[in-house]
């Protein structure tokens, strides 16, 4: 499977994203962090339900997001074409992070880091990350050199 098909999510700003300036309001990049990360592990081929908490299921391990970073370098406007290229990292056994690059044609225009923590939903407690997260992490680490389309 083709990395750039699962770690490279194109997208355009809409206008429900922008303030009142007509800008991309900066609450927006941390949603589209989550949103590019869950559509990844989607492509990959990952049901949601492997992942994430569904009604009436509890999965063994949760994902929380214990870290979270967003650097803006310029503006976004409704329209604009939106390329969020995904960098996974495993940290450790029980801890991963997502840097995601944000680009508009040529230009960089925002960088975001989310840091996830296995825990034991039970007992809220650290433990490993699950095997289908280890597969996402061990995948993308083949990549080489994704570029925004």
């Amino acid at each position: 499977m083709n990395p750039e098909s699962w770690l490279l999510l194109c997208r355009s700003v809409r206008f429900g994203e922008t303030d009142a300036a007509g800008v991309m309001h900066f609450q927006q990049l941390l949603r589209w962090c989550h949103e590019a990360y869950e559509e990844s592990l989607e492509r990959f081929g990952l049901a949601a339900a492997e992942i994430f908490p569904t009604p009436g299921t509890t999965p063994e391990v949760a994902l929380p997001i214990v870290h979270c970073r967003a650097d803006f370098f310029r503006p976004l406007s409704c329209g604009d074409p939106l390329a969020i290229r995904l960098e996974p990292q495993r940290l450790d056994p029980g801890c991963f992070e997502v840097r995601y690059r944000f680009s508009s044609g040529d230009t960089s225009v925002a960088e975001g880091l989310t840091r996830h923590l296995a825990i034991r939903s039970d007992s809220r407690r650290r433990c490993s990350l699950p095997d289908p997260i280890n597969r996402w992490l061990e995948a993308s680490g083949l990549q080489q050199g994704v570029q925004p389309l």
